[in-house]
């Protein structure tokens, strides 16, 4: 079982293993666990001593973003990018964070970036209460996810621009992409908003007024992407529609073209089929000019039918 742990005293912050993290009482004490199998659960009942009830909302297999308030803590799901290649329907990681006064318990199944984030805020001194901890989770997730979120975006946007006929089946693969990629973030993007929300009006004395101030700006950002999102997988639907659209247009004169070079050959391949006859009494059957006759009819009937078309705009796309 992997993880660490902080003692945080004054601004001062001490990294210590996690067997060690409660042998000297802290203003603050973080432990973090990178799995959530049985010795997790044993580690958190055993060493850490929290409720059935923690243990497991901390070691659950599956999480949704959310915030429940229990006995003097708080429990809080959050998701965020992995640094880890993670599915599209699942494509951010879990954190699960049980925080009461003076402790702040969390554990993960993959690798979050925020962590990495987080943990240089304690090493610098920017963390001092459980309130602190939780908000810098909250800002960090929330900050790595915004330029995903925009780049999606973006990369709607030159597709809309792109739009071409010629292009449909690159463009299609693209707008599919994103529009999978919006959907799988704002499924836990939108309740991670709620979550936030929740948290900031809790009662407790570990979170300061301006904990509650971060949570709700951060709360605001997750409202502001999962808008966002919804925003573009609208775009991305009607982008797609339009491609079709394209796609059937380029078919339908295709088609058209097709159907008046068969309409321009039909008459002559009438005129050839009777000529072709091996039968005796076709006119001018023993000329000499006949072929250049016949040929020249052909074009004159191929030249004629052409002008008809043209004339009534057949042509034009």
């Amino acid at each position: 079982m992997s993880g660490f742990a902080y003692r945080i005293d004054d601004g001062s912050a001490e990294q210590v293993d996690l067997h060690d993290a409660f042998d000297s009482p802290a203003h603050l004490i973080w432990t973090h666990l990178e799995t959530t199998d049985d010795r997790a659960k044993t580690w958190f009942k055993d060493r850490a001593g929290l409720d059935e009830y923690v243990i497991d909302a901390l070691t659950a297999a599956e999480t949704r973003p959310r915030c429940e308030k229990f006995e003097s803590g708080a429990l809080l799901n959050l998701r965020g990018r992995s640094e880890e290649t993670l599915s599209t329907s699942d494509p951010l990681a879990s954190i699960r964070i049980w925080a009461v006064k003076g402790h702040v318990y969390s554990a993960t199944r993959k690798p979050l970036v925020a962590v990495t984030e987080v943990r240089k805020e304690v090493e610098a001194g920017d963390i001092r209460d459980p309130g602190d901890l939780i908000t810098a989770f909250a800002t960090a997730i929330t900050a790595d996810l915004d330029p995903v979120v925009a780049d999606l975006g973006d990369e709607l946007d030159d597709c809309e621009e792109a739009l071409d006929a010629n292009r449909v089946f690159t463009l299609r693969r693209t707008v599919t992409r994103v529009r999978v990629q919006a959907i799988g973030l704002r499924r836990f993007i939108n309740p991670q908003r709620s979550a936030l929300e929740t948290l900031a009006a809790l009662p407790g004395d570990w979170l300061g007024a301006d904990d509650r101030q971060h949570l709700s700006a951060a709360a605001d950002r997750a409202a502001r992407m999962a808008e966002e999102l919804e925003a573009i997988r609208e775009r991305a639907a009607l982008t797609h529609e339009q491609l079709t659209d394209l796609r059937a247009e380029q078919l339908d004169i295709r088609s058209l073209i097709i159907s008046i070079v068969a309409m321009i050959f039909l008459p002559l391949t009438f005129v050839t089929g009777v000529y072709g006859m091996n039968v005796k009494g076709l006119p001018w059957a023993d000329e000499p000019w006949a072929f250049d006759a016949v040929m020249g009819m052909c074009a004159g009937l191929a030249v004629l039918i052409s002008v008809f078309f043209v004339a009534r705009h057949w042509f034009r796309n």
